[in-house]
């Protein structure tokens, strides 16, 4: 589990609760991507980017944005905007990857009946994750959002920074 989705969940337990179903699956029609696809452009375009060394002064710290944040805050408000809008939580998973730069980055990937689709403050529109040009590293299990799964052979160090488990 990243580091700093730990801390989240210690202040903010209720964000990290629940049990979730390892098969579920979103179905996906043109409105509901439509939707995804609206979700991911207002939050990318409402929020400024920046790193939490410059917003906070520490190396690593999970929120939900006002109006700047990094990777994971685009992320938390993705998710919680979705969950608002009445998706199922265990098909938005919080994601660990290598960006195109080999960077650690976070994404957000919602898991559909038409495969899994990620929504990144990196790029405006929601593409399928084979089509991302990123190595998946690890994300939120369905089953449990406080329990992560390696999803690749990446390693996470250098990046969003994480525990043991």
């Amino acid at each position: 589990m990243p580091i700093g989705y730990a801390l989240f969940c210690s202040n903010q337990p209720s964000e990290c609760a629940g049990k979730g179903s390892k098969n579920a699956r979103a179905a996906l029609d043109s409105g509901r991507y439509t939707e995804l696809d609206l979700v991911n452009r207002t939050v990318n375009e409402r929020i400024a980017p920046v790193t939490d060394e410059e917003l906070y002064g520490v190396a690593e710290r999970w929120s939900y944005p006002v109006d700047r944040g990094d990777c994971e805050d685009y992320v938390l408000l993705k998710r919680r905007v979705l969950m608002d809008a009445g998706w199922d939580p265990s098909t938005l998973l919080i994601t660990v990857v290598r960006d195109l730069k080999g960077a650690g980055h976070a994404v957000l990937t919602v898991v559909t009946d038409r495969g899994d689709y990620v929504l990144d403050n990196q790029q405006d529109g929601v593409l399928p994750w084979t089509q991302t040009g990123y190595e998946f590293v690890k994300r939120q299990s369905q089953a449990d959002p406080k329990s992560w799964v390696f999803v690749g052979s990446g390693n996470a160090e250098g990046g969003v920074a994480s525990t043991r488990r």
